[in-house]
C-alpha cells in the first residue's frame, strides 16, 4: 500500500486482520507486572478463530504477567500496517491445554512445548478490541471490536 491509496473499508481491514492472524507466525507480546515494569518480546501464536495461543515459561516475566495479570496487548511488527489486539488471557498447564490448540499450535510453529524437558504453559488470548490502520489517512474507523464484539 503507498500513501497515495485510498484508504481500506472496515471490512477490508477486518479481512486483512484474519488474515494477517491465519499466516504471521510471531507477534509482539506486551506485559506489565504489578509494579506497572512493562515486558515486552516476540512470541509464536496461533489463531483458533476465536482466540491466539502462545506458549512461554510460567516463570519469566511474560508467563508471570499474563498469568497473574490477565491481560495483554498484541501486535503485528509492521509499523505501517499495525494491528493492535488487546485480550484477556487465561493459562493452561502442558497437561491441561485442550488438545486441539496444542496440536494446531505444533501444526503451525513446528515446536510442542509439551513435549519439552523444561516446564511450559499455554495462554489462550481472547480479543477484547482491535486496532488496524495504514498510516494516518487511516486512524478514523481503526477500531474494528470492542468488548470482544466485531463492529464490521
Amino acid at each position: 500500500m503507498t500513501i497515495t491509496d485510498p484508504p481500506r473499508t472496515p471490512d477490508q481491514r477486518r479481512r486483512d486482520v484474519l488474515n494477517r492472524l491465519e499466516r504471521e507466525i510471531d507477534i509482539w507480546v506486551a506485559t506489565a507486572d504489578a509494579e506497572g515494569a512493562p515486558c515486552l518480546v516476540a512470541l509464536w501464536f496461533v489463531w483458533d478463530g476465536e482466540a491466539l495461543w502462545l506458549s512461554t515459561r510460567p516463570t519469566n516475566p511474560t508467563g508471570r504477567n499474563l498469568r497473574d495479570g490477565g491481560r495483554t496487548r498484541l501486535a503485528f511488527g509492521d509499523t505501517r500496517n499495525v494491528v493492535l489486539i488487546d485480550g484477556e488471557t487465561e493459562m493452561f498447564t502442558a497437561e491441561g491445554v485442550p488438545a486441539p490448540a496444542a496440536e494446531a499450535f505444533l501444526a503451525k510453529t513446528g515446536w510442542d512445548p509439551r513435549a519439552e524437558h523444561a516446564s511450559y504453559a499455554f495462554f489462550r488470548v481472547r480479543p477484547l478490541a482491535v486496532q488496524a490502520w495504514h498510516e494516518q489517512r487511516e486512524l478514523p474507523q481503526r477500531h474494528l471490536m470492542r468488548d470482544g464484539v466485531w463492529l464490521v
